[in-house]
């Protein structure tokens, strides 16, 4: 395992510097370090770090949107209103509709079998999305508008909607009916989620305020309490459940409402777990990526995926509607919004495991949407925020 932690450290990091040398997000050569060492090319990852890689890809996404709620002004949200409710939910569903309109012509699928597609395809990535919108917020582009806050937490809740409609549309496929409480759990999981995260965040700015430790402490405490609420969420069995993720975006949100001097701190430090965490979360995302499956799709498959984004930033466009954002800015929330990664990675195996008929279509479909969307989308993004945002 050591071996493995090296070679996607000191691999990985090298590969990003390069890209960024040559323009391109360092994202790319993360991606491709992991394709590489993976088990589909040279095979040179341990199987033990393997195991463990849809858990440490976890913890990375867990650092960053701490970091993100440490940092998110919400002021520029609140302006917004209406349109930060709709990008949860309106973007995905068009995009659902979309393959499911689209797919059973081109792939040959059923209605049911496009529509456990479209909820695979239909999420965006945080792990692509919100870094890059918390970088925006640390250099100030597009803040007074809200359109990282907007599409930082859109990203996070749109995650939500996607898996419980993923859920339920599997359990409809093996028989079972559809459940009226797997989407009252939708908002349900939503609200516990930012509710619990307040009130965690609250307590521990008054525990902080009160005990008068290192803030290395501090982020240790944060982490652990992070850690155990992803376990509850995991082991919880009742129909009703809280969004975990949700929940430990919003204790940043709470501890910064409370303690803004602290949370600045606490940034900082997250920042700096960051730069490791990042490069697992992509090497070890690039390594789940089959290179062999992308070879069977054709053409098809391009032209669904292709598809599917249009209607994703067609449903973008109509949560803009009514709001002050010029025509560029709408632009770039359309773009910031269509990366694909960690969802795909973690779910489109799914179905093939599970031995549907279309299960090998779903994976392949998720592979390359990943290939093509994640360095596109961040490509996008790095290449314009500065040229149509204002700073």
């Amino acid at each position: 395992m050591l071996l493995s932690i090296s070679l996607i450290l000191i691999i990985g990091m090298s590969a990003g510097w390069i890209c960024k040398k040559i323009k391109l997000p360092s994202l790319i050569g993360m991606l491709a370090t992991g394709i590489i060492l993976g088990p589909y090319v040279l095979n040179l990852l341990d199987a033990s770090i393997l195991g463990i890689s849809a858990e440490l890809r976890k913890i990375a996404l867990i650092i960053i949107l701490t970091r993100a709620g440490l940092g998110l002004d919400l002021s520029g949200l609140k302006k917004l209103g209406r349109p930060a409710v709709m990008m949860c939910f309106v973007p995905a569903s068009f995009e659902l509709i979309g393959i499911i309109l689209l797919a059973p012509r081109l792939m040959g699928l059923t209605v049911l079998e496009s529509a456990i597609l479209g909820a695979v395809l239909a999420a965006v990535s945080p792990a692509v999305v919100v870094p890059r919108m918390v970088k925006l917020m640390d250099e100030g582009y597009g803040v007074k508008e809200g359109i990282p806050q907007l599409i930082l937490a859109g990203a996070s809740v749109d995650d939500v909607y996607v898996i419980v409609l993923f859920s339920t549309f599997i359990g409809m496929m093996q028989g079972e009916r559809a459940s009226v409480i797997n989407f009252i759990n939708i908002p349900v999981s939503i609200f516990l989620g930012i509710a619990i995260g307040l009130l965690l965040g609250i307590s521990l700015a008054y525990y902080f305020q009160r005990v008068h430790i290192r803030d290395t402490s501090k982020v240790l405490i944060i982490l652990s309490i992070s850690f155990l609420l992803v376990v509850i969420e995991d082991s919880l069995a009742t129909p009703i459940t809280f969004s975990a993720l949700i929940a430990i975006m919003f204790i940043g949100i709470g501890l910064q409402r409370k303690r803004a001097v602290v949370s600045k701190r606490l940034s900082l430090k997250y920042g700096k777990l960051w730069v490791a965490a990042e490069v697992f979360l992509f090497v070890l995302v690039g390594a789940t990526v089959n290179i062999n499956y992308i070879g069977k799709v054709g053409l098809k498959a391009i032209v669904l995926i292709i598809g599917a984004l249009v209607f994703r930033m067609l449903g973008v466009f109509v949560c803009l509607i009514g709001t002050s954002l010029n025509g560029k800015e709408r632009l770039f929330a359309m773009m910031a919004y269509t990366p694909k990664a960690t969802v795909q990675a973690a779910i489109g195996g799914i179905p093939l495991s599970l031995r549907f008929a279309c299960g090998d279509t779903i994976l392949t479909v998720a592979v390359l949407a990943i290939v093509l969307t994640a360095p596109l989308g961040a490509f996008a993004i790095d290449l314009s925020y500065k040229k149509v945002l204002k700073k």
